[in-house]
């Protein structure tokens, strides 16, 4: 099923705000809430919209520290280090990638030294990992 402008304009206003209610989508696409609620569902099974969350500041919630963490690794244990990171609590993302790093991270921690202690004591340690580059965030000018 190929996606129409109206799915693209319901999935944009539910990117931005994904609590807005279904009557107010329909008032601004000028259709039904039940077109709405139909064409969501639609988009939930064909698995275009995956989920729904809330965007959070980590400095709110005490991470001070939130880094990108490039990782390098031993071509044969790419997948078994990349799945070994999800494991860890401070982790928050993790994606394989080309470019500079075969695997890219992002960890929250409350300062330099949980981030140093993460670093050395859990991902410097896991079997395989070649390089580890960290490069610590001081401003998120775009979150979508």
């Amino acid at each position: 099923m190929m996606l129409d402008e109206k799915d693209m304009k319901i999935i944009e206003i539910l990117r931005r705000d994904a609590r807005t209610p279904f009557t107010e989508i329909a008032r601004r696409l000028n259709v039904s809430e039940a077109t709405v609620r139909k064409r969501v569902d639609a988009l939930e099974r064909m698995g275009v919209i995956k989920g729904y969350t809330i965007v959070v500041d980590p400095a709110k919630m005490g991470f001070a520290t939130v880094a990108l963490v490039g990782i390098n690794t031993n071509p044969d244990m790419f997948l078994s280090v990349a799945e070994k990171l999800t494991e860890f609590e401070e982790v928050r993302f993790v994606a394989t990638s080309t470019g500079d790093h075969m695997i890219m991270a992002e960890v929250w921690t409350r300062n330099g030294k949980e981030l140093s202690s993460l670093i050395s004591d859990k991902i410097g340690k896991l079997e395989g990992i070649t390089h580890i580059r960290p490069a610590i965030i001081l401003e998120k000018l775009k979150e979508v």
